[in-house]
């Protein structure tokens, strides 16, 4: 069989000459940044998912960490998250001066398992940041069970499901606030960019200030003029810029049409793999609707003659651009400098081992889709 031409990424956006149009009328417009845009593009997120507020800030760390000060975390707090995410969540917390505390997952669902979180919580645990990997939101009935029994905050990474649903609800109100990304391959794309919703004012004051150097102009300690400001906290300048605004706001039009189509390409590798005895499929949690930013086969190593690393490399040479999604963040060089040792999260350290994920983004024709199968029955035996 031939290979393809041409490489396949695993992610990619997808930007039309409407979403060019729409940076291009912004860049003809008095405001580059701190403009009308932000606001708008804000109660656009907000409205989707059914939030009262958004903050949009100018990458999803950024959000995260706003998220964290928000919640006040700091010196001897502990959050306990996932290992099976992308450093930038417990990264949050460090920026903060808290402590990341791993909890280890559901081996069936990927994510973390609410059962574990309990064995964490300690009188230091302040926040509870599950992730909602893969797209497929999290347990979040049994999160917010124990985040009100211990009066902890959630902070729910939702980096990959924008756009996905728990129960008949949108991913975005169900934690006190949320995090979405707009990194290019995620469900909608702002080139970079963030958001945090949330139901809480205080939270969005926090929010607000935190992105924009700690500053306001209102509720002010003394008048000198209309000039005047005060800076109250220490922030950063994390401020979105109204270009990213714009692109925002155009593709958020498309939103409900790629995660359609994501969909689609996730039933057509689930209907055509499911006879491989050699890959374990995707599980959905029972009342969610993923969003399916990764598409993740486990890999049956024992059945394999194959390891994972020829494996990759064989689909590689054939232009499928498969990837492996994540490396426990425990493992990283940085984290095991702070103490932090392998073997904490058994399932976790399992999963990733056998993990593979394959293409998935919207601007998939159905082509694309056949090349990723038939290159899959053919390397993985």
């Amino acid at each position: 069989m031939k290979k393809r031409e041409s490489f396949l990424s695993y992610g990619q956006q997808w930007i039309t000459d409407d979403d060019i149009e729409a940076v291009v009328d912004v860049l003809k417009s008095p405001y580059l940044t701190q403009g009308p845009k932000i606001q708008e593009f804000e109660r656009k997120v907000a409205d989707y998912v059914g939030a009262k507020y958004a903050v949009a800030f100018s990458n999803g760390t950024a959000a995260l960490h706003g998220a964290c000060f928000a919640a006040e975390i700091g010196e001897g707090d502990e959050a306990i998250t996932t290992p099976i995410t992308f450093a930038a969540t417990a990264n949050a917390v460090l920026y903060c001066g808290g402590k990341p505390v791993f909890a280890d997952i559901d081996d069936r669902t990927y994510n973390i398992d609410p059962k574990e979180i309990r064995k964490h919580i300690t009188p230091n645990t302040k926040a509870i940041i599950p992730v909602d990997f893969t797209g497929q939101p999290a347990d979040m009935d049994a999160i917010m069970e124990i985040a009100n029994e211990y009066g902890l905050i959630v902070i729910e990474d939702g980096a990959h499901s924008l756009g996905a649903e728990y129960k008949g609800r949108k991913v975005g109100t169900l934690a006190h606030m949320t995090m979405f990304s707009f990194h290019p391959v995620k469900p909608v794309t702002t080139a970079e960019g963030g958001v945090i919703v949330t139901d809480s004012a205080e939270y969005y004051e926090k929010l607000k200030r935190f992105r924009s150097h700690g500053i306001i102009k209102y509720n002010l300690s003394r008048d000198e003029g209309p000039w005047y400001y005060e800076m109250v906290d220490l922030g950063y300048n994390y401020r979105m810029t109204d270009l990213q605004a714009a692109l925002g706001l155009s593709q958020m039009d498309k939103l409900d049409r790629f995660i359609e189509r994501r969909r689609e390409i996730a039933n057509m590798y689930n209907e055509a793999l499911k006879t491989m005895d050699s890959v374990i499929l995707p599980k959905q949690l029972e009342g969610t609707q993923s969003g399916w930013h990764l598409y993740v086969l486990q890999l049956k190593l024992d059945k394999l003659k194959r390891s994972r690393r020829e494996i990759f490399e064989s689909l590689r040479a054939e232009n499928i651009g498969v990837h492996v999604h994540y490396i426990p963040v425990y493992w990283h060089p940085y984290y095991q400098k702070l103490g932090y040792r392998r073997g904490i999260c058994p399932k976790a350290e399992h999963w990733y081992e056998q993990a593979l994920t394959l293409p998935i983004f919207p601007k998939m024709t159905d082509k694309d889709v056949n090349d990723v199968i038939e290159a899959v029955k053919r390397t993985i035996v």
